[in-house]
C-alpha cells in the first residue's frame, strides 16, 4: 500500500481541536518490552534485556547464514524501529528520477514484505540526496501511530496499521526549521501526550533570531504545546536525541544543543532547569543517564577551555541538594564530576552497563570507561576506520558495526571487551544506522539493505531484571503531588495561526516546581490581549476582523505566574506589502533578523542584508502552509557593487523562481541539491536595476505547473510566459515567500503580492 504525503487535506492550517490534556502517567507504560519503537530502544539508552540472540552470521547468505531476511527496499542510513509485529524506517524513493523522495516504510517483521509506504515530496532543502533519512522514526504501540521528521522539515504523525498521514506540520514553513546541505535532522521522542522535536529554527517577531529551539507538539492532533528556544546564534545545527528519564522523583527532559551545551528541561513545561557547557559547538551524540542521575555526554568538537578536540563528561545532575525542599524543587546546580578529554566522541552516543561507559570515536576506536573515575579500563579496540552508529547492548554482548560494514560481537571482559565475532559486509553496505533488536531478531540497517538477523528455531526470552545478561537499570518512578504551589503556567496552542474574525479556544495547565500538573486554578486568574483580538475569562479568544496581517499575544497570570501564546492572524488572499511602515511585516517566518528597512530612492524598502552571520541564504514565508494555485509577484534589485551578483527569487506552493546571479539564470526548483525537476533559461540581467519577478503555481491534472517570468520593473509586464516546468510528482500545497542568498551583495525587496489564480 502506498499514500503519497503532502495532501491538501493533511495540513489544515486554520483547523483547530480543542483538547483538555490528561497527564496520568506515560500512555506506553504496558507496552511489550521485546518491542524497540524508538531509535535508542523503549529505555532510549541503547539496551534490551533479550537473551538467546544470535553469536554469528553470514552477509552473504547460505542455511546456516542465520539471515532470516533482507529487505533492498528498506536500504538506507536510519535506524529502524520495531514494534507491534513490523518494523519501519525512512529511506529514499525512486532515487536519480524526477520522482526522487523520501518515504516512510513498515515492512513485516516476519517476512520482510513491505505493507506500506507513505512518501513525501523533499522541498526547499540544502539537504544532498545521500543524507535522505538521516532522521529516525518514533513509535507509539499504544495507539499504533509512528512520527517522522522528514529531510525537509516536515514532522508526520502516520498510522501504522494504514500508513495513513494523521497530522503534519511543515516546521521551516511554520517555524523556519533550517534544512541544511549537512542533513543534520533530528529525532522525535515522545513523552506522555507529547511527541517532542528540536531543531535550529528563524521564526518572527522575538524568535526571529536564529536559536535551536525545542518544540512539544499534542501527538494526537498536532497543536503546538511549548516551544523552548536555547542561546541565540548557535553555531551548528544537530542530531542529538533528547532523553527522558526520572531523577530525584521528576522527568527531565536531557539534550544536547547547537550551542554546545547540555540542557536539561521538564518535559510537560519546556522549563528549562540548567545547562552545562560541553563544547564551543554543537552537539550531535545522546546522553546516557544512569539510575542516579549522573549524565555522560561526548562530543568531537572543541572544549570551553583550551585547545583539546573532543571529550567524554559526566555530569551529577541531581536535582536535589542540601537547600532542597521534599517537594523536589531544584536545590543544586548540575557539577562536572570529570571530563576525559581527546575522546572524539561526536557521533556514536555513549553506551552505559552498570559501572561501565562504552564509547566509540568518530574514527572507529572503541574505549571502555569506568563510571565513577572516568580512566580507561584496558586498552582501545580499533574497529574499523570511522563509526556513525551507536552500539547496542543485548544477551550480554555488544553489537556495533562501522561505517565502512565491519560488524563486530563483542563481550564485556575484566580488561575491557573481547571480541566474540567480525564479518565485512559486501560491497555497497555502508552503515549510517545503528543495529536493534526486537523479539529475538537483530535488524542491521546499511545502504544495500536491512538485515533482519536470527535463528527461527530459538523462542524469544526476556532475561530477569537483575541477571547478568541485564543492563540492570532501575528507573526511579516519579513521586507523588505535595507541592500545590504554582511554579509554571502552560498555555495551548502555545503559538497558531489564524484569520481574522476566527475564534480559539485556549487551555490553561499549572504545574508545581517539579513540573506535575496541578488539579485546580485559582480564583485570581487574570487574561489579556495584545495586538489584533479579544479573549474572555473562559480563554475564548477572537481575531479582529481586520484586512492586514497582524499579530497578537494572549497573556494569562496565575498564582504569581504567566503563560504567553503567540498568534499570527492573517487574512484570505489576496495580500500586498509595500514596507510603508517601515516594518518588516511581524508575521513573516525567516525574515525580521535577515532583513532590514530602509530609504531606497526615497521610499521605505526592504533588504536582505549581507552582514548577518550564516544567514544571507535563506527562505521567507508569509502564511498558512494549506495555500494552493496562487501568483507571488515582487520588485528586486540587486546591490550595484565590486562584488559579483547574488541570487533572489520567490518561493510558491513549494516550489522556487530563482534569478540567479552569477550563472545569469532563471530557474524553476523544489529540491535545491537534487534538482529531481528544475527548468532554467539563459537570463542576462544587471544590479542596480529594478525588476518585477512573477511566479505562478497551479495544479492540472494532478500535476504542479510552475510559470515564471521577469523584466525590468520600468517596462510593460511580457504577455508569455519566459519559463514553464511541470512536476509529475507534484507539491499540492504550500507558503508563499521569498528566496534570497545576499553573500555577494544586499537584496532590496518591495511591493510583494500573493493573489489567487481564480
Amino acid at each position: 500500500m502506498v499514500h503519497r504525503s503532502l495532501l491538501r487535506a493533511v495540513l489544515p492550517a486554520f483547523a483547530f481541536v480543542s483538547v483538555v490534556f490528561t497527564l496520568a502517567g506515560q500512555l506506553s507504560a504496558a507496552n511489550d518490552p521485546m518491542d524497540w519503537p524508538a531509535w535508542r530502544g523503549p529505555h532510549q539508552d541503547g539496551t534490551s534485556r533479550e537473551i538467546g540472540l544470535i553469536d554469528r552470521f553470514d552477509p552473504r547468505g547460505g542455511p546456516q547464514s542465520n539471515v532470516l531476511w533482507k529487505s533492498e527496499a528498506a536500504a538506507g542510513i536510519s535506524t529502524p524501529i520495531a514494534f507491534n509485529g513490523r518494523v519501519m524506517t525512512i529511506v529514499r524513493d525512486s532515487p536519480g528520477t524526477i520522482r526522487d523522495a523520501e518515504k516512510v516504510i513498515c515492512l513485516d517483521a516476519e517476512t520482510g514484505e513491505v505493507v506500506w509506504e507513505n512518501i513525501y515530496n523533499v522541498f526547499l532543502s540544502d539537504l544532498p540526496a545521500e543524507r535522505v533519512g538521516w532522521s529516525n522514526l518514533c513509535g507509539d504501540p499504544s495507539t499504533n501511530r509512528v512520527y517522522a521528521l522528514g529531510a525537509c522539515c516536515l514532522l508526520q504523525c502516520i498510522d501504522a496499521e494504514t500508513g495513513e498521514t494523521q497530522w503534519a506540520r511543515s516546521l521551516s514553513e511554520e517555524f523556519g526549521m533550517l534544512s541544511t546541505y549537512g542533513g543534520r535532522t533530528n529525532t522525535p521522542v515522545l513523552f506522555e501526550n507529547l511527541v517532542i522535536i528540536s531543531g535550529v529554527t528563524t521564526g518572527w517577531d522575538e524568535t526571529a533570531r536564529p536559536a535551536h529551539r525545542f518544540y512539544a507538539f499534542d501527538r494526537f492532533n498536532g497543536q503546538l504545546v511549548w516551544v523552548t528556544g536555547t542561546r541565540p546564534l548557535p553555531e551548528d545545527t544537530t542530531y542529538s536525541t533528547p532523553v527522558i528519564r526520572n531523577i530525584d522523583g521528576q522527568p527531565v527532559l536531557i539534550a544536547g544543543s547547537g550551542d554546545g551545551s547540555l540542557y536539561a528541561m521538564q518535559p510537560r513545561t519546556g522549563k528549562i532547569l540548567w545547562s552545562v557547557p560541553l563544547s564551543r559547538r554543537g552537539i550531535n551524540t545522546s546522553p546516557a543517564v544512569d539510575d542516579s542521575g549522573h549524565i555522560y555526554a561526548g562530543h568531537g568538537e572543541e572544549n570551553p577551555r583550551g585547545t583539546a578536540m573532543g571529550a567524554i563528561v559526566r555530569i551529577d545532575a541531581h536535582l536535589k541538594g542540601e537547600n532542597a525542599d521534599e517537594t523536589g524543587a531544584p536545590g543544586a546546580e548540575p557539577l562536572e564530576r570529570w571530563r576525559t578529554e581527546e575522546l572524539m566522541v561526536g557521533k556514536s552516543s555513549p553506551l552505559l552497563v552498570r559501572d561501565r561507559l562504552y564509547v566509540v570515536e568518530d574514527s572507529s576506536r572503541l574505549h571502555v570507561l569506568d563510571v565513577v573515575t572516568g580512566q580507561q579500563i584496558g586498552e582501545p579496540m580499533k574497529l574499523g576506520t570511522a563509526m556513525r552508529g551507536s552500539l547496542l547492548y543485548a544477551d550480554g554482548k555488544i553489537f556495533a558495526c562501522t561505517s565502512s560494514g565491519v560488524f563486530h560481537i563483542l563481550r564485556p571482559s575484566d580488561s575491557g571487551v573481547e571480541s566474540l565475532f567480525k564479518v565485512r559486509l559486501p560491497r555497497g553496505h555502508e552503515v549510517g544506522g545503528s543495529p536493534i533488536v526486537s523479539h529475538g531478531r537483530l535488524y542491521l540497517p546499511t545502504t544495500g539493505g536491512l538485515f533482519c538477523l536470527g535463528n527461527a528455531s530459538i523462542q524469544p526470552q526476556l532475561a530477569g531484571e537483575d541477571s547478568p545478561e541485564a543492563p540492570n537499570r532501575h528507573e526511579q518512578p516519579e513521586g507523588p503531588v505535595k507541592d500545590l504551589a504554582i511554579a509554571t503556567l502552560r498555555l495551548v496552542p502555545a503559538e497558531a495561526l489564524i484569520r481574522p474574525g476566527d475564534p480559539m479556544k485556549f487551555q490553561l495547565t499549572a504545574f508545581n516546581a517539579a513540573g506535575q500538573p496541578l488539579a485546580e486554578l485559582p480564583a485570581d486568574l487574570h487574561v489579556e490581549v495584545s495586538g489584533g483580538g479579544s479573549i474572555d475569562n473562559e480563554l475564548n479568544f477572537t481575531a479582529d476582523a481586520s484586512s492586514g496581517h497582524q499579530a497578537a499575544t494572549v497573556t494569562v497570570s496565575a498564582g504569581g505566574q504567566t503563560a504567553a501564546s503567540r498568534l499570527r492572524i492573517i487574512p484570505p488572499l489576496p495580500w500586498s506589502f509595500d514596507f510603508s511602515d517601515g516594518e518588516v511585516p511581524v508575521t513573516w517566518i525567516g525574515a525580521r533578523y535577515r532583513h532590514e528597512i530602509k530609504k531606497v530612492d526615497g521610499k521605505f524598502a526592504m533588504v536582505k542584508i549581507t552582514t548577518i552571520p550564516k544567514g544571507t541564504r535563506s527562505q521567507t514565508w508569509f502564511g498558512p502552509t494549506d495555500l494552493h494555485d496562487y501568483t507571488v509577484t515582487a520588485d528586486m534589485m540587486a546591490q550595484s557593487g565590486p562584488n559579483k551578483l547574488p541570487d533572489m527569487g520567490l518561493i510558491a506552493q513549494r516550489y522556487t523562481l530563482d534569478l540567479m546571479g552569477e550563472s545569469q539564470q532563471l530557474q524553476i526548483r523544489t529540491w535545491t541539491a537534487q534538482l529531481r525537476m528544475a527548468q532554467s533559461i539563459s537570463l542576462a540581467w544587471q544590479p542596480g536595476v529594478w525588476y518585477t519577478l512573477k511566479f505562478q503555481a497551479s495544479t492540472v491534472d494532478g500535476t504542479s505547473v510552475l510559470r515564471g517570468k521577469v523584466w525590468p520593473r520600468d517596462e510593460p509586464e511580457p504577455e508569455v510566459w519566459m519559463l514553464t516546468a511541470t512536476d509529475p510528482s507534484p507539491n499540492l500545497q504550500g507558503s508563499p515567500g521569498l528566496f534570497g542568498n545576499a553573500t555577494n551583495a544586499e537584496i532590496t525587496i518591495d511591493h510583494v503580492r500573493v493573489e489567487s489564480n481564480e
